[in-house]
């Protein structure tokens, strides 16, 4: 096994010093183990808090707007204006926290944006008045968004290159649990039988916060990435992370590890400045920001804009009570999950390219016969569901993988600033203005309006499943330093197996 000797020091200038280190590859040659599980339960279930609150956003927005919540709104106003200050509390999230991401560590910045999501999620429980719900559904929003930053470049950096694909599309489909969580917990809430109208909605955020402090306290035995320590000049708390990995792998498995192969000869800097990243996201991989930008304005639409509103579409046009909205999106939340779940390790083995196209595509072309057969009006709330189950399974997976693509594709200095770019951009086109659109939509009680968009959110599915099958970038199985060399990366001799930008 590597010791603290696999980090050698060359030398130093005024900018800091130049180190070869095999870090990157001991981390990428583990097995699966334990431990990753643990990264998997620290990191990953904070999604499952997120498909909770918008879910139970959705599903108690008539029941906000009755006589006796507690609240003076009307039901657009929830799944359109609410919505969209969430998605646009999260867009500015994720780029004030993303770029603290790449400055100050994944772990510091993971630990604060937990804790600003769990205080505004309790204080969206005590809302007396619109504003105070709007503006706690903003900084909800700006929580978590940090959130997607942070926790996707943790991810990436600590899972081994043979993994990355499947463990980073199963942790972002886990929203789906807590979407299904959220949905079981909402027909709780809005049964009057059991709990008054202006309670039930409170307990279902109070219920988020809970379940956010266990998450808070597991999150605590997860490490810096030792990556980020490297290029910052901390390779000695680095090399003391994955030599105490490596002891408890090699524990668990009772045999010694293999010699990790590739070195990686990095200038260490303090930082990169915001010039530097804006240069090589947009000058030296323009082809991977154009597959960037597809894949998120493509999904934020279609989830942010259609799931939003699922629950109007049913009670709008099949009168199915408020109550009982919440069983029908159990469904395809669970379809949602499944996706991801099924589906993830053919990323890693099948590749990229081409699940990332196809997943894309088909959802968009089974979206489309969903709003034909809506259109001739032979579909129940029941047909429908299912409808949407088999649109989501493929939309999830392909959902997923656009976080992991902007995540492993740019350099390692960018990679949180990246993550929340493409996520902000994206989800501020597809996911501010779809809710606004859609409500509006939706609102009218026409069909071809909702056919519209139904369209709308096909077509962009559609396009992005093209222009991944052009500009997809093979990164399965490979190290995230072989997919885009490190900016710190030492212009003489550089890191062995580095590929240019594509």
């Amino acid at each position: 096994m590597a010791t603290g000797a696999d980090v050698g020091v060359h030398g130093a200038d005024g900018s800091g010093r130049t180190i070869t280190t095999r870090i990157p590859a001991r981390l990428d040659r583990l097995p699966w183990s334990r431990w990753h599980w643990t990264i998997v339960v620290g990191l990953g279930t904070v999604w499952i808090l997120d498909g909770l609150e918008v879910t139970v956003v959705g599903n108690i927005a008539s029941r906000l707007s009755e006589p006796g919540s507690g609240l003076d709104i009307s039901s657009s106003q929830v799944t359109g204006l609410a919505a969209a200050l969430y998605v646009a509390g999260a867009c500015v999230g994720a780029l004030f926290w993303g770029r603290l991401t790449d400055r100050h560590g994944r772990k510091k910045l993971f630990m604060i944006t937990l804790v600003v999501y769990l205080a505004a999620t309790a204080l969206t429980s005590l809302s007396f008045a619109p504003w105070w719900f709007f503006t706690f559904r903003f900084l909800t929003g700006f929580g978590i968004g940090g959130e997607y930053a942070a926790i996707n470049s943790a991810i990436d950096e600590l899972i081994p290159a043979s993994y990355r694909g499947r463990v980073d599309l199963a942790i972002n489909g886990s929203f789906w649990v807590g979407a299904v969580g959220g949905s079981l917990l909402s027909i709780v809430a809005l049964n009057t039988d059991f709990l008054a109208k202006d309670v039930g909605w409170r307990l279902t955020f109070a219920l988020g916060v809970v379940l956010g402090l266990v998450i808070l306290l597991v999150r605590r035995n997860v490490p810096e990435s030792p990556r980020w320590l490297l290029i910052h000049g901390r390779e000695q708390e680095a090399e003391e992370i994955v030599s105490s990995i490596e002891r408890r792998v090699e524990a668990e498995k009772g045999e010694p590890l293999p010699e990790p192969v590739k070195e990686l000869v990095i200038h260490q800097r303090s930082g990169v400045t915001f010039g530097e990243i804006a240069r090589t996201v947009f000058h030296d991989y323009r082809r991977r920001a154009v597959l960037g930008f597809s894949l998120f304005i493509g999904q934020a639409f279609l989830y942010n804009a259609i799931t939003f509103g699922f629950g109007t579409i049913l009670t709008t046009f099949f009168d199915v009570p408020t109550g009982d909205t919440g069983y029908y999106f159990v469904v395809i939340a669970v379809g949602n999950f499944l996706g991801p779940l099924l589906l993830g390790k053919l990323f890693d083995t099948v590749g990229r390219r081409v699940m990332i196209s196809s997943t894309y595509l088909l959802s968009g072309l089974l979206l489309f016969g969903t709003a034909w057969l809506f259109d001739r009006g032979v579909l129940t709330a029941g047909t429908l569901t299912a409808c949407w189950c088999a649109v989501l399974f493929f939309a999830s997976a392909g959902a997923s993988s656009a976080y992991l693509t902007v995540s492993e594709i740019f350099p390692m200095e960018t990679r949180a600033m990246s993550i929340a770019f493409f996520y902000a951009l994206g989800t501020a086109a597809g996911g501010i203005s779809g809710p606004l659109l859609f409500a509006d939509l939706t609102g009218t009680g026409k069909v071809s309006d909702t056919v519209l968009a139904f369209e709308i959110g096909a077509g962009l599915m559609c396009a992005a499943g093209l222009v991944a099958a052009f500009c997809a970038v093979n990164a399965e199985r490979r190290s995230l330093e072989d997919i885009a060399t490190p900016l710190t990366a030492a212009p003489a001799g550089g890191a062995k197996g580095l590929s240019a930008p594509q």
